[in-house]
């Protein structure tokens, strides 16, 4: 009998013990002999210029050195680049400290370093900077007068403005039509865990711990700012404690923390506190997003106009990608986006999860609402008839697809044929209201071979590793089970190591890739050193396969088989004995074989969601939520409920709490707190549904692994908002939604 397979099944986290007893280490918690401490200064202005620096005072209470544009080596400025496409991904195109401008409130202008942190702390507060300030431009509003088109957006790789067919011709000929406009605040990352590094040099050479989302991104970014090759620079992540995008760019302080060491000729580490994380590893950006639809008396979509405007920084022509899922969600053939920007002091935007999704589809989603009311149809019948069965842009069918699938799953289990399209139900003060948002989310390729080392030691136990980390997915649990799978060996013989640069590439965990390329990159691998230990073994005339064709014989629970005659065995510890090997090797090397050119490919969910609003007191209570989703092959079914979880509550996060209101006196964030940037805890939480359409996908990746870390997200707060307008019968177009918005 065939053992079952691993992949698929809920099995427990392995580093989950190591968690909840605390023996896990983070980057701050890594011991580092001699090690000294270094703390960043953030500006107190948002423009202009630093006029003197003092840090006298810092020296006497005790710090060994203080470190300002006038004391810290240049850098090499490095472009911005996704750090998915396999090359240095620094945060910003501006490095800090290196002349006297100021671009942003709490941008770095000095480093202070001490024998002990309470010492750093304490001394940082004593660095006195006088400024030549300017009026700072923060606000959306305050710089409409100063948009501009760009010619291409996120790291000069899309272009700004795009379009299809002619959606001026089918807007004139359309029967109906909608044009709303939705604004959302800026959203800052608030993982666990606050950004850290740390650093220590062994001659010309380095080694860094960091909290990254990407060690081999951060290796990149580091030897490319330093100016050395990146074979000087090893880079280690024991465990990370949240990344959803934070962690994905480098920011300042990674390079720092090993420029400073290397300055003071001992261990130096960099912590991040609390409010540095609203000012030192980008945001979401303020932004404004029209959305104009079109359809026919049928409800065919005829046409969209999608234009967005938004703030990015004074040095990077960043926008995330809102209007490319959005653009393509539909089989809607007249298109017209557009991606407008403001120059503002801020730091560059980044990603954060569900990039450009979730807000984009937030747009479309609640305009198709919208749509739904103006011309009287059932919404999820508005978006059945629109499906989109092909890419619009390219024509190519998707890979697969499972959007129809996911939206019935979940308007069944949530009991939608219930659902008032007239108006809410009412439950003594409460308003009940329900909505609908459907999910998309691309299937991101990396642009260079992904690599994964597997060894087969004698005793048949199995080691496999990759330059990857684990940052809260159970990387390495679904990863044992690939390995597990793929070499025909129990979890308890699997050791998956991560979080070396030393181990072979993988790119950044990013773009929901994590799993479909790590995936990939571990099972071509044990494919391929099975393949070695059949080929051993059917040579060896001493091996009860002795003559067999390799394609007859499979490895199940550690030994090789005939397939069709599986009583007579040979294991695999057997195998290596009798030939005298302490271990078999490889190292896998995976390929994206698919073509964007030829292929279409998307992951795909739906979501709704049960609101009860209080209109006396302005209160929102999200009741229950339902999502299904189609990401392809789930590789573990616990660990991507949880993911799925997680996602869904960011979204009621987006929908109603998360916002960052800038000072435009000075341009800092006014709420740089976890007191006052609203995150829902558990009492927020409301009851969930999840479920997963498996779609077979032959194309991604071997295993089918279209990914689902940001597809949880899109789609929940348009659920949320639409509920709240079925409720209350208003159009809030303000996110997030807020009491007074409801009074």
């Amino acid at each position: 009998m065939t053992a079952p397979a691993l992949v698929g099944r809920g099995l427990d986290r392995i580093d989950g013990r190591a968690k909840v007893t605390g023996a896990a280490r983070f980057t701050a918690e890594i011991p580092l002999p001699n090690a000294a401490y270094g703390v960043i200064v953030g500006a107190e202005i948002g423009s202009g210029t630093v006029k003197s620096i003092d840090t006298s005072a810092a020296l006497r209470a005790g710090a060994v050195a203080v470190y300002t544009h006038l004391n810290l080596p240049k850098v090499n400025i490095v472009p911005v680049m996704p750090s998915g496409y396999g090359g240095p991904a620094p945060g910003q195109t501006f490095f800090p400290m290196q002349d006297n401008e100021i671009h942003y409130f709490g941008q770095p202008i000095a480093v202070v370093v001490a024998d002990t942190i309470d010492v750093a702390m304490h001394a940082a507060t004593l660095i006195e900077a006088s400024y030549e300030a300017r009026k700072p431009m923060v606000r959306l509003d305050d710089g409409r007068d100063e948009q501009y088109l760009p010619e291409r957006v996120f790291c000069d790789l899309v272009p700004a403005k795009q379009s299809r067919g002619d959606f001026a011709a089918a807007e004139k000929a359309a029967a109906h039509s909608i044009d709303v406009t939705y604004h959302f605040a800026a959203n800052h990352h608030n993982p666990i865990e606050c950004s850290a590094t740390a650093a220590m040099w062994d001659g010309d050479s380095v080694t860094v711990y960091d909290a990254s989302q990407g060690i081999v991104a951060s290796q990149l970014t580091i030897a490319a700012h330093l100016g050395i090759s990146p074979g000087k620079v090893r880079v280690l992540a024991d465990y990370v404690g949240g990344g959803f995008g934070g962690k994905a760019m480098m920011w300042p302080h990674v390079t720092l923390a090993p420029l400073v060491a290397r300055e003071l000729g001992r261990p130096v580490r960099v912590v991040l506190n609390r409010e540095q994380m609203f000012y030192g590893t980008g945001l979401r950006e303020e932004q404004e997003q029209r959305v104009t639809l079109v359809c026919d008396d049928d409800g065919r979509i005829t046409g969209l106009r999608h234009h967005k405007l938004s703030v990015t920084s004074q040095f990077d022509n960043w926008a995330e990608l809102s209007l490319e899922v959005a653009g393509k969600a539909y089989g809607i053939p007249n298109w017209d986006g557009q991606y407008k920007l403001i120059k503002g002091n801020t730091m560059t935007p980044t990603f954060m999860r569900g990039p450009g999704e979730a807000s984009g589809m937030v747009a479309l989603e609640c305009a198709m609402d919208e749509l739904a009311a103006e011309i009287g149809m059932d919404p999820v019948e508005l978006r059945r008839r629109n499906h989109a069965a092909a890419d619009p842009e390219s024509g190519n069918p998707w890979t697969s697809d499972g959007y129809l699938d996911c939206l019935e799953e979940a308007a069944q289990r949530f009991g939608w044929v219930g659902r008032r399209p007239k108006g809410p139900r009412r439950e003594g003060n409460w308003l009940l209201g329900w909505g609908v948002g459907t999910a998309g989310y691309p299937v991101y390729l990396p642009g260079q071979p992904q690599r994964a080392h597997a060894r087969l030691r004698a005793d048949g136990s199995l080691v496999v590793q990759a330059a990857t980390q684990e940052f809260g997915t159970g990387v390495a649990t679904a990863m044992t089970q690939v390995a597990g799978d793929a070499m025909g060996l129990p979890v308890n013989r699997i050791r998956f190591d991560i979080g070396s640069t030393e181990y072979p590439n993988i790119a950044a965990t990013v773009g929901s890739m994590g799993a479909g390329m790590v995936s990939a990159a571990v099972h071509t691998a044990c494919t391929e050193l099975l393949a070695q230990l059949i080929a051993i073994a059917i040579a060896d005339e001493q091996s009860p396969l002795h003559g067999y064709a390799p394609d007859l014989i499979e490895g199940v629970d550690g030994r090789l088989r005939p397939k069709a005659e599986p009583s007579l065995v040979d294991p695999y510890d057997a195998v290596l004995t009798r030939n005298h090997l302490t271990d078999i090797e490889t190292i896998g090397t995976w390929r994206p074989a698919a073509d964007p050119a030829r292929h279409a490919m998307m992951s795909f969910g739906a979501q709704f969601a049960e609101v009860a609003v209080d209109p006396e007191l302005g209160l929102i209570r999200v009741r229950r939520m339902v999502g299904a989703f189609a990401p392809g092959r789930v590789l573990n079914a616990k660990l991507a409920r949880s993911q799925v979880l997680g996602g869904m509550n960011w979204g009621l996060s987006q929908a109603l709490m998360e916002g960052t209101i800038a000072d435009p006196r000075d341009g800092r964030w006014a709420n740089s707190s976890l007191l006052e940037y609203l995150l829902p805890v558990n009492a927020d939480a409301p009851a969930v549904d999840i479920s997963f359409v498996e779609v077979d996908d032959q194309v991604v990746n071997p295993l089918g692994v279209k990914g689902l870390g940001e597809l949880g997200m899109v789609g929940a707060a348009a659920a949320i908002i639409n509920a709240v307008r079925h409720a209350t019968g208003r159009s809030i177009r303000e996110i997030p939604l807020r009491i007074e918005h409801l009074l």
